[in-house]
């Protein structure tokens, strides 16, 4: 039997059901104890099946049978598609299955940081309610106001579809071109970034990290947002200097955020960010439900077994000629 390695915790359905054709070596995660283990079985693997690990010039080299490596992600940003290519191994990804339970948890971000749920149900649990809130305490609203979603992919127009008809939001969108459908479907303005970010109530990323998109919001894109808008990030945290972010909370030039990534994952406990209570932060948890992660784990099965059945899967990231 062939020899599949899953590196990542997935359902016992997916386990079983890669089982009835392959050879299995499973590894909840990676650290320190488990990684010489993982590489020692590299030189007879035919398919890598996991998330988040930089797949590079140095797992390859411990790989000569490798045939496909099968991302339990939307993000492929950790795979090095032209080394893979180069050596005719087929990366693929799960899209579209986690669009709507990504825009449900970016959408609960949104909600949180306008109407401050996280910093109030603390101040209940901690007794600090005696009386009718003040000014200081209230939110903002959200419907009716404007929603301006950077990356109008699957899960950006899974929001949009939120925003509008829930919401009774403007939308304004940012893109690498127009939609006329996205601007039929929601009544929808492309617009420039800048003028994104000018006139925007709520500013939602939802860009893959790539070298264009890397720290792509700097102390100018804040500096253009308006002082009571909120930014919230539902991608990737590498597309957020930061150090800049901080700054303009520090300086008020903006109202809050509701952060789902960071750039450095699992977040340090110390990191400035945490400090804010006009901040809500969330542990990466976009397509962290149990039947999201299932069906995300099956798809990325599927591409493995549909690779080494010789076949090509319809969510290959890479062509192989």
């Amino acid at each position: 039997m062939q020899k599949v390695i899953v590196y990542r915790k997935v359902d016992q359905r997916v386990l079983d059901y890669l089982r009835t054709t392959c050879e299995v070596v499973y590894f909840e995660k990676l650290d320190e104890s488990t990684y010489p283990q993982f590489i020692s079985h590299l030189n007879d693997a035919v398919a890598l099946l996991g998330s988040a690990l930089k797949i590079d010039e140095e797992i390859l080299k411990n790989s000569p049978k490798l045939k496909v490596v099968s991302n339990i992600s939307v993000g492929y940003d950790n795979l090095d598609l032209d080394l893979l290519t180069k050596r005719n191994i087929i990366a693929t990804n799960t899209p579209g299955i986690l669009n709507e339970t990504v825009a449900d948890a970016v959408f609960g971000v949104l909600l949180s940081t306008a109407r401050r749920i996280p910093e109030l149900d603390a101040y209940v649990k901690q007794g600090n309610w005696d009386a009718m809130i003040d000014e200081d305490l209230f939110g903002l609203d959200v419907h009716g106001k404007v929603i301006g979603i950077i990356g109008m992919g699957g899960v950006g127009k899974a929001i949009a579809t939120r925003a509008k008809f829930g919401f009774g939001m403007e939308i304004l969108y940012h893109n690498r071109s127009r939609d006329e459908e996205i601007e039929s479907t929601y009544d929808a303005q492309y617009c420039s970034l800048q003028d994104l970010l000018k006139r925007s109530d709520f500013v939602c990323n939802m860009v893959p990290l790539s070298e264009e998109t890397k720290n792509m919001y700097g102390a100018a894109e804040f500096k253009l947002m308006k002082k009571n808008a909120i930014f919230i990030n539902g991608s990737r945290g590498a597309v957020v200097d930061e150090d800049s972010l901080i700054e303009s909370l520090r300086n008020k030039e903006i109202a809050g955020a509701g952060l789902d990534v960071y750039k450095q994952e699992p977040v340090d406990i110390n990191h400035p960010l945490l400090k804010f209570p006009n901040v809500v932060t969330t542990p990466h948890i976009g397509s962290a439900t149990v039947e999201t992660r299932f069906k995300m784990g099956m798809l990325a099965a599927d591409s493995v077994l549909s690779v080494l059945r010789g076949e090509s899967p319809t969510n290959a990231l890479n062509k192989i000629t």
